[in-house]
This record gives structure tokens, sequence and C-alpha cells, in this order.
């Protein structure tokens, strides 16, 4: 965790240079990961979020130790040092169990931040912003603040009792919807800015809140708030950082938060000039998720592109067909998402920006069709004029004999190349302000 506390330490110091976190189960997205920062001479951040990773085995079917151990051997793999990577846990709170009353939603939160710190996870968001069965339809600033206080407690008890390093935290209640949008028109059509005066009120509130649960020798240890500086998106447009409207916010993080920076989340889809511009701006910690599996879906359909040219139907994966039968025979992850006609949600299902066909990866069918497209493609030779027609980018990197025309090899450089853009923001000149 070093690496994290040195990087905001430099930021706060007044140099353009923050942390990105990779929020993905993804077995390839993670590989990738892994080698944007062995190329970038960087650390790693990856977390899982409460929907992906819990006590329960969550939807990846991982508890936290597993999730940890499965993480440090792609990255031993690959030959990045454990200590530069770091984990952390996203959205941890309630947010599961909403269907139950308080008090036993909390159990299970307790619960699961227990589990996260035991096994070593050591960035700790601290979200319990969203209602439960039994509590009004808007939760006030200082229930959250409470909730949040106790479930520090519980973390600071677990970090002790395995003898781990104590956590650092992340707080606030501006926070999208965990797994993604509900809707056409949530993100792109419009979003205010965190006020200052609301920003300011979440800081203070939580502070006490620490302080009467016992907790207060932890705040010195909450490193990030979570803020909205006015970036979103929806199924397939994307409200870009315009960084006038956020000018009022950044400058209070600047001059009236010691030691903490701003946590942005739903940074996906954003220029690589934009994500300069917030690392400078003070969002120091930015979020991507389903840009990622976005990138590495279009690298799955544009190999069974090439596929298709190359093979007869009978031996074909077939992978976008396999995908589409099985959401559909499974629509629990993306039906509530979708409107629209038949033809609109079949659109949506494959090519949405929400992205949410990530859940479908880990389906047998589907990985049985992934890896028979693996297969079909290492047993033959790729023509070059193929992938320049449909990776043109990892083309040229394989004509300068930076790549392999490998399928996996492939997909991968294509979320590298994702990745990549964050690593470079984030990785800014420490003598300079953000690009012009």
């Amino acid at each position: 965790m070093s690496w994290i506390l040195d990087t905001i330490a430099a930021h706060k110091a007044g140099h353009s240079v923050g942390v990105y976190s990779v929020c993905s189960a993804n077995e390839h997205v993670l590989n990738a990961a892994i080698d944007v920062a062995l190329a970038h001479g960087s650390g790693l951040l990856i977390e899982s979020t409460s929907n992906q990773v819990d006590q329960f085995g969550g939807y990846t079917g991982m508890q936290p130790a597993l999730f940890r151990d499965w993480v440090l051997g792609l990255a031993a793999a690959r030959g990045l040092a454990a200590e530069r990577l770091a984990l952390g846990g996203d959205h941890l709170g309630p947010n599961a169990w909403q269907s139950l009353p308080a008090e036993a939603a909390m159990g299970h939160a307790r619960d699961l931040i227990a589990a996260y710190v035991e096994a070593g996870f050591e960035k700790i968001h601290l979200d319990c912003s969203m209602r439960c069965a039994d509590d009004p339809a808007v939760l006030s600033d200082d229930t959250i603040a409470v909730r949040s206080a106790q479930l520090c407690a519980v973390a600071e008890a677990a970090a002790r009792r395995a003898g781990r390093p104590a956590p650092v935290y992340v707080i606030g209640t501006e926070v999208p919807v965990p797994g993604g949008e509900t809707g056409e028109g949530s993100g792109a059509s419009g979003i205010a800015v965190t006020a200052v005066a609301a920003a300011a009120r979440t800081v203070a509130v939580h502070r006490e809140a620490f302080e009467r649960a016992g907790v207060g020798a932890a705040w010195p240890r909450v490193l990030a708030l979570v803020v909205q500086p006015g970036v979103d998106f929806d199924h397939s447009a994307v409200l870009h950082y315009r960084p006038e409207q956020a000018a009022a916010l950044a400058e209070f993080g600047r001059t009236e938060l010691p030691g903490m920076v701003f946590e942005a989340h739903s940074t996906d889809y954003q220029t690589e000039a934009a994500l300069h511009r917030l690392v400078h701006d003070h969002f120091a910690i930015l979020k991507v998720g389903p840009a990622v599996t976005f990138a590495l879906r279009e690298a799955w359909f544009a190999l069974s592109a090439i596929e298709a040219q190359l093979l007869p139907p009978e031996a074909r994966a077939d992978l976008p067909a396999v995908l589409e039968r099985r959401m559909l025979a499974q629509p629990g992850h993306w039906q509530k998402y979708y409107g629209g006609d038949a033809a609109q949600q079949r659109l949506l299902r494959q090519f949405s920006l929400s992205d949410r066909c990530r859940y479908y990866w880990a389906d047998a069918e589907v990985q049985a069709a992934l890896q028979r497209l693996l297969a079909n493609l290492d047993g033959v030779q790729i023509p070059l004029p193929l992938l320049s027609q449909y990776l043109p980018e990892q083309h040229e990197a394989v004509v300068q004999g930076q790549l392999l025309p490998r399928a996996r090899a492939l997909a991968e450089h294509r979320v590298g190349q994702l990745l990549g853009r964050y690593a470079r923001a984030c990785q800014h000149n420490r003598h300079e302000g953000a690009p012009s």
C-alpha cells in the first residue's frame, strides 16, 4: 500500500499524479492490467465490488481470500511483484442485502467487511448510501455516516485480529449505482457536480461519527472522498468532464481537505485528456470498470469476425451467438436495465456501454465457446489483412514486432490500450500541471 500513500502525498504536495483502480474480476482484463503496470513501472490497484466478491462468493463464486490468492497468482505469473499490487473493496456495505431490514443487512455487511480485511484488502470503500427494506425512502447523511463508522470499527478490529496492516478508507455518499446505470439517459443527459457544501457536510458528519464510534484514530487513514465531478455514461452516450463545472469543488479539495483526495467513479469512456485533467483537478483516484470489459468484448467480437472469414460454419465457435443465447436464457443481469423493443434490447445486450454482458463471460457455455474460438485461431495463421480490417491498432503493434498475433494476446492488448490512458494520466509529470 505504500506506493498508493506515496502517490497521494505527492499529489497533495502539488504534483499531478494519481492512482487508477481497475474494478474487474475478468482474468483477461487483469492480465492486461498487470502488463500495463509492468510497462509503466507503476503499482496496480485492483478492486472487487460487493457484488463480485463477498463472504458467500458473490457472482464470481469467490470469497475475498480466494480472490486475493487468484489475483496474486496472476501477478506472479507475469512477474509483477506482490508489493506493487494493492487490493481494494468497492461499495462495501449492505448493497447486496437491501431487500432485508437494516439490522439484518448491516449484519451481513459487517461480516463482509471483516472477510475483506482479514484477507488483506487494504483499501476499503465504506458505502452505506443504499436504503434497506425498513429504511425511509431517502437516508440522511447522519444515518449513512453512523453505519459507515460501525463498519470502520469492524474493519479495525478485523485487522488487529488477523495481524494485518490497518486499512485505508474511502467515504462518500455521491456514488453511482454499483454495477452500472439503470436506464438510458441516466448518465449522459446531465448530472450535477457535487456541491462544495455537500462535500463539506459529508466529511464533517463522517468525522463526527467516527469519533462517536470510537474509531477516531482511523480518521487520518480516510484517504479519499467519493464525489461526482460531472462524469457519467449510460447505455449509448457519455457525459464528458467539463473542468469549469467542477472548479469550485476542485479548489475545495485542494485547500480544505488535508491528506484527502477525491475519488471519481464512472470515469469509463472519458478521453485521455479528460483523465489527465481530472487527476490535475484533485480527482486523484480514478475508477474504471465496464469500459475494460467493453474493450474486451470488442476484441472477442473482432476475433469472431476473423474466425468467420477463415473457418467453415460447422467449425466456428460463433461466440456472439452463444453469448446472445445465454443472455436470453438467463436474463437476470440485464432485463431490468435494458428497455425498448426486442430489436433495441438485442443491440443493448451486445453493445451497451454499461456492458451488462460482462456478467456472462464465466457462464459455462460462453466459456466453452470462447475457448473454442481461441483454439480455432491459435490453429491458423491470422492473415495480416484481416488483422488490419478488424483490429487495426493491434495490427500495427504486430507489424512493429511489439505483439504476437495470438488471439489472447490481441484481446488483452486491446484492453491494455484503454488502461494505458489511465496509467499515463496518473503518472503525469510531477513538476507540471495538466496538459493544455
